[in-house]
C-alpha cells in the first residue's frame, strides 16, 4: 500500500524508518563528483545526504515536511561541524522557494506522490532549478515485487513526468539501502528496487 499521508511519515518518524542509515545513499555516492555547485534536497529527512554534500564544502539546503527529522538534521551539522541549512517545508511548495539552485536530490520523495502532486512536485523543481541545472532523482522501481512499501514508479511515467521543460539523461537500475529488519521482509534480498534519474532543466 503507498505511503503518501503525513500521518504515517510522522509514526515512522516516531521510531527510526528503514531508510535512515545513518550514512548517504550509495546511489548519491557513486555520482557524487557529478553534482557541483549548489543543491537543494528535497525530502531531506534526518539530513544524511545532505551533510555529505555539504561536507564536501558545497552550499546545501534540506528540507523535509516534518519537524523531527529536521530536527535531527540540524543536531547532526551541529554535531559535526558542517555548515548546511534546514528547514521545515513542503515540497509541493517550491516555486514559494526565492532561491534557485544548481542541483536538486530527491531520495524517496517523488514515488510518495499522487498524479495530480506529481505534477505540481515536478513543476515546483523546474522553478528552483537554474537553467541546465540537474535533477538526481532516486524513487521506487515497478520493479520492485509485491506492494509492501511506496508506490512503484514505471520506467514510462518517468518519461512522462519529466517530458516538458527537461531532458531526461539516464534512468539507471539501483537499489534502496535499508536498515535490517527482521520483523519485517517486505522488500526484496539487497534492498528494494529503484530507478536513478537524472534530468536536466531546460530554458
Amino acid at each position: 500500500m503507498p505511503v503518501t499521508d503525513r500521518n504515517t511519515f510522522v509514526e515512522l518518524y516516531a521510531g527510526q524508518p528503514r531508510w535512515e542509515i545513518g550514512r548517504p545513499q550509495k546511489a548519491f555516492l557513486d555520482v557524487a563528483d557529478r553534482i557541483s555547485g549548489s543543491i537543494l534536497d528535497s525530502g531531506c529527512g534526518s539530513g544524511e545526504n545532505a551533510l555529505f554534500f555539504a561536507s564536501r564544502g558545497q552550499k546545501v539546503t534540506g528540507i523535509d515536511f516534518l519537524a523531527e527529522p529536521v530536527k535531527w538534521a540540524k543536531q547532526k551539522a551541529d554535531e559535526r561541524g558542517v555548515n548546511a541549512t534546514f528547514h521545515v517545508m513542503d515540497a509541493l511548495a517550491l516555486k514559494e522557494l526565492s532561491e534557485v539552485f544548481d542541483n536538486v536530490i530527491d531520495s524517496g520523495l517523488f514515488h510518495v506522490f499522487s498524479d495530480e502532486d506529481r505534477r505540481r512536485y515536478v513543476e515546483g523543481l523546474a522553478s528552483v532549478l537554474k537553467p541546465g541545472g540537474r535533477l538526481f532523482l532516486l524513487c521506487f522501481s515497478d520493479a520492485e515485487p509485491g506492494n509492501h512499501g511506496p508506490r512503484r514508479v514505471s520506467r514510462k511515467e518517468l518519461g512522462d513526468a519529466f517530458a516538458e521543460g527537461w531532458v531526461v539523461e539516464s534512468v539507471e537500475p539501483s537499489r534502496y539501502e535499508v536498515r535490517p529488519d527482521p520483523n519485517d521482509s517486505g522488500f526484496a534480498d539487497g534492498g528494494p528496487r529503484a530507478w536513478f534519474v537524472v534530468a536536466r532543466r531546460v530554458g
